[in-house]
């Protein structure tokens, strides 16, 4: 099984020492189980893959706010051209 992210590994040991010391200890296995699936099922990603995606996501807008003054500019230029051919 991977490696819990340490947020996740405190917290499981904080539920862990929690439970351990109540008389529903029984019910310690059956809970980790349900948490570690319930996280598997999770799409999660780290702090540093969302920062590039982060990243990666301004260069695309930077690169369509590009794109579409230039768009603007060559729609003008068109115009500024059919207003003196006529």
């Amino acid at each position: 099984m991977p490696e819990l992210p340490p947020v996740l590994a405190d917290m499981q040991r904080r539920i862990t020492e929690l439970v351990g010391s109540h008389p529903a200890a029984e019910l310690q296995g059956p809970l980790r189980q349900a948490l570690e699936s319930a996280l598997q099922r999770m799409d999660l990603v780290t702090r540093e893959e969302f920062a590039q995606q982060q990243r990666l996501l301004a260069l695309a807008e930077e690169k369509i706010a590009a794109l579409e003054a230039m768009l603007a500019q060559q729609a003008d230029a068109r115009s500024t051209e059919r207003s003196r051919s006529t």
